[in-house]
């Protein structure tokens, strides 16, 4: 009896890792074209400016305080364990150089990342997701309007800009946050820190980062428009979209940022 439930637990894992295997594709592919309908649509007249401003202000409210909250403990510490390890190689002068690295280079974007995928992508996910259940976007189906014109290309744009401000800010938070643990926890010279900063960290660097941030900013709002629109189940079916908007933005966008880097590197 015993056999016989084991051999049949394993060809159920078997008929869902299947499943799974012939629906990735689909999925994979749906997303493709929702993006390639988006990008064809942003150069489309009208432009919904109003959509697009009320966009960005919401995705700026539920997005600023996490950031603010995020990056200052996140960098402090993370300037304070690399000035332990320049201070073990008696390189306590260059801190404020590692200091800007670090923060403009690669924390910036990465809570930035967190930010916009764990607060900005996840609210523009419920709120087309809701809309899906309560059959507004096949209204506007019926009534001629092009969902994806008017309310995914103003939040894919709305979550770039935003993304961008908010790695702007992440930065100069980040550099004061590094000021206060190199100075005060650490008792570092303040007028090392500063003028060190520059030494390994100019304006290029700060616009590759803009960059990333709007790649990772686009990506989330993609992510999150594609599984809105496309929610099944009712209201469970929306918090499932929410679970997994969080899950597919953190990958593509680690992954953007890992090719990104390597490219600006070399």
């Amino acid at each position: 009896m015993q056999t016989l439930e084991e051999s049949g637990s394993a060809s159920e894992r078997r008929a869902q890792a299947s499943a799974a295997l012939r629906v990735a594709p689909r999925a994979v592919g749906a997303f493709y074209a929702t993006s390639l309908e988006t990008f064809r649509f942003m150069f489309r007249r009208p432009f919904h400016l109003r959509e697009f401003l009320l966009q960005a202000w919401f995705i700026a409210g539920v997005s600023i305080m996490p950031t603010l909250l995020m990056a200052i403990p996140f960098c402090m510490m993370f300037v304070y364990q690399i000035n332990i390890l320049l201070a073990e190689i008696g390189a306590v002068d260059l801190s404020g150089a590692g200091a800007g690295v670090a923060i403009v280079r690669e924390i910036g974007p990465i809570v930035t990342v967190l930010v916009v995928a764990g607060a900005g992508s996840t609210a523009v996910c419920a709120d087309l997701g809701s809309r899906t259940i309560r059959e507004e976007i096949d209204a506007m189906k019926v009534l001629g309007i092009d969902p994806i014109h008017r309310l995914c290309v103003p939040r894919v744009l709305a979550s770039t800009v935003i993304a961008m401000f908010l790695n702007g800010l992440v930065s100069a938070v980040g550099l004061v946050g590094g000021y206060i643990a190199t100075v005060y926890m650490q008792g570092a010279s303040p007028g090392q820190y500063v003028t060190s900063i520059s030494i390994l960290t100019g304006l290029g660097d700060f616009f590759v980062a803009e960059i990333k941030a709007a790649v990772f900013g686009m990506l989330a709002g993609l992510v999150a428009c594609h599984l809105g629109l496309n929610v099944r189940g009712g209201p469970k079916g929306v918090g499932d979209a929410v679970n997994q908007t969080v899950v597919f933005s953190f990958l593509l966008l680690f992954l953007a940022n890992s090719i990104i880097t390597t490219l600006a590197l070399h």
